[in-house]
Formats: structure tokens, C-alpha cells, sequence
């Protein structure tokens, strides 16, 4: 039986929200422009879908070929298109929404994209991310998880997270891009449609999104982009106004990882042999790999590019048979870079 949170998001982006335009913050935007192959890849995606698309991020790892992809909240699809052209003709993805709506315009487009690309690879579902089994996402069949500005409107966080984690293979990863809050958003403003709506009251607060993950089996989750989210909108400042907001794109793998960075003497050197990413690798925001550099790295670290379809582009020396203390390992100095200005558009 579906929540009456559920019942108000389905009701805002299924019948309130008419295209990406109708948003009043910027919550539900990307401010950054996407990397050529998927600008490219976007340029072949039917223009409803793209106008339906509210998200804030862009949740598209490299070293897609032949995966299966599983989109949480795809809406009206734009990033499962994308992604069937990244994962190619042996790949596969699947997309669960809620809402009939968003999903109606998804499927009025199957043909036309399969058309377009040469071949058929993605199929819509309709369900709740709180429980894939009933979508009928199996255990450990999925290579990797993303979702778009998705994972904030869930009414039961850590029962996701719990169910990503399930459905995830051994060594696959969930990357996803969603809005953070810097302090626990009081639950009477969930009752307000226009806050849930815009992915500003059901935002996690980041210590907490820490917890339920490190409770869910995931020790360590890595930020790989942020920009600072602008309310722009009086009355939305004046109800939420005294919390901070953060556009996150995150990755994490379904590793045995431990709770801190431990050095092991370990180095991993890049190959320069992802597709597109000739000269560096970057892992996340403090772990950039150029490519035939040699670079120490944490024993985590280690796991998440030796244990994971990353394996083949890197090389990676030493194992844990010697432990040598913590790793010096912490987040790269934010950039005037990294804030959004108010007034951005959607992609």
C-alpha cells in the first residue's frame, strides 16, 4: 500500500509537473555539462523524454559495455536510453518507476529508440524502489544501480539502500547523484508536497546516509561531484530556507571494505584503457589517476579498482599481508567551481 509521501510524489510528477520548466528550485537540475559521449549520447534521445526529465546529477560511470543497469526512479527514461547505448547491444537496462505517468511517456518510446540505436535493450517496470523483488529484480543479478534526484522522495532510505545492496552482483556499484542536506530535515515539513516534490525535505542528511550504508554493508562510499543547491523561491527559503542543500553524485560497491582507509603498501597504475579516458582515471573528487603514473593507494581503494569491472584498466601490486597503519586519504579542497549559481536550467 503506497505511503502518503508516495501518493504525493506520484501525484507531482505524474500531473503537477508538466516539464523540467515547472521546477521552482534547483534541486532537481544539473548544473554541469556532460562529457562528449554522453552529450552525444543524449543527442539521440527523443525530445518528450528529455523534457520530462528531472534529475541532478549526471549518474553515468564509465566502463559500460555488455552491463546490466538498473535505474531507480527513471521517470520518463531518459538516462536508461543513455545507458542502452553505453552498455551496447549485449547489455541490458532496466527502469523502475511508481508513476503511470512518467512511465507511460518511457514506453511510448521503446520503438522508436530501438530503431534508432539498432537494436532493443531496455524494458520498463512498474514498481517501488523499497522493493525490487516485487519487480522482480533477482539477487546479485545486477552489474551496476544508478539513480537521478530519486533516492531523497523514498519514505524508507535504509530499506533501499538494503535492497541495492541485495540486488547488486559481488564487486558491482551503485552510483547515484541525489540532493543532501547538512542537518535532519524536521518530519512535519514531509507534509508538504511542494517540499518533497522539489527533493528538498526528504534530503538525506550526509552523517546519516554514512550510517544506514556502513548498516547495510557498505563501509565506504566515495563523492565523485558536488554543487550547491539554490532555492531561489521566497516561499520554499522561507519554510526550508535554514538548512544547506548539496547536489552529490556518490559511488559505492558491494565489497567487503573496512570502516577507514588502511595502508597496505599497495599501488595501482591506470592503464589509459577505459573507453574515452585516455590520459587519467578519476576514482572520485581526491583520487584522480593519470594514466602509467603509479600512485599509493589504501587498501580499499585497491578493492574498488581490482575487485570490479575496473579490474582490466588497472594494475594493482601488493595485497594485505603487511598492514602499516592509516591511510592518509581525505576529500580534494572545494573550488569556486563547485557552487551552482541560482537560476541554472535543466539538461
Amino acid at each position: 500500500m503506497p505511503t502518503s509521501i508516495e501518493e504525493s510524489v506520484k501525484d507531482y510528477y505524474g500531473k503537477l509537473l508538466q516539464s523540467s520548466a515547472d521546477l521552482q528550485t534547483s534541486a532537481c537540475c544539473t548544473a554541469q555539462a556532460p562529457p562528449r559521449h554522453i552529450a552525444d549520447a543524449l543527442g539521440k534521445v527523443h525530445e518528450e523524454v528529455k523534457d520530462r526529465f528531472y534529475g541532478c546529477g549526471s549518474p553515468l560511470p564509465s566502463s559500460l559495455a555488455g552491463a546490466t543497469v538498473l535505474d531507480l526512479g527513471c521517470g520518463s527514461g531518459r538516462d536508461c536510453y543513455v545507458l542502452s547505448q553505453l552498455v551496447g547491444p549485449q547489455g541490458r537496462v532496466i527502469g523502475v518507476d511508481m508513476t503511470d505517468e512518467q512511465l507511460a511517456v518511457a514506453r511510448r518510446h521503446l520503438d522508436f529508440h530501438a530503431d534508432r540505436f539498432g537494436y532493443a535493450n531496455v524494458e520498463f517496470r512498474q514498481g517501488y524502489i523499497e522493493d525490487l523483488a516485487a519487480a522482480g529484480i533477482a539477487d546479485d543479478s545486477v552489474d551496476l544501480v544508478v539513480s537521478n534526484c530519486v533516492l531523497n522522495l523514498s519514505p524508507d532510505k535504509p530499506r533501499v539502500f538494503s535492497e541495492i545492496l541485495r540486488v547488486l552482483a559481488p564487486g558491482g556499484e551503485l552510483y547515484f547523484s541525489d540532493v543532501f542536506a547538512d542537518r535532519r530535515i524536521p518530519d512535519r515539513l514531509r507534509e508538504d508536497p511542494v517540499l518533497v516534490g522539489e527533493c528538498l525535505s526528504g534530503a538525506l542528511y550526509i552523517e546519516d546516509f554514512r550510517r544506514i550504508m556502513a548498516r547495510a554493508g557498505c563501509a565506504d562510499t566515495r563523492v565523485t561531484a558536488r554543487s550547491t543547491v539554490a532555492l531561489g523561491d521566497p516561499e520554499i527559503e522561507r519554510k526550508i530556507g535554514f538548512a544547506s542543500f548539496t547536489s552529490l553524485t556518490v559511488r559505492a560497491f558491494k565489497l567487503p571494505l573496512e570502516d577507514r582507509c588502511e595502508d597496505y603498501g599497495q599501488i595501482a597504475v591506470y592503464l589509459g584503457t577505459v573507453p574515452g579516458l585516455p590520459h587519467g582515471f578519476n576514482l572520485d573528487d581526491h583520487h584522480r589517476f593519470p594514466t602509467a603514473k603509479p600512485a599509493p593507494v589504501c587498501g580499499n581503494t585497491a578493492e574498488m579498482l581490482g575487485r570490479t569491472r575496473y579490474a582490466p584498466h588497472f594494475e594493482i601490486t601488493g595485497d594485505r599481508s603487511v598492514h602499516h597503519g592509516p591511510f592518509p586519504c581525505g576529500p580534494a579542497e572545494r573550488t569556486a567551481d563547485d557552487a551552482t549559481a541560482a537560476g541554472v536550467s535543466c539538461c
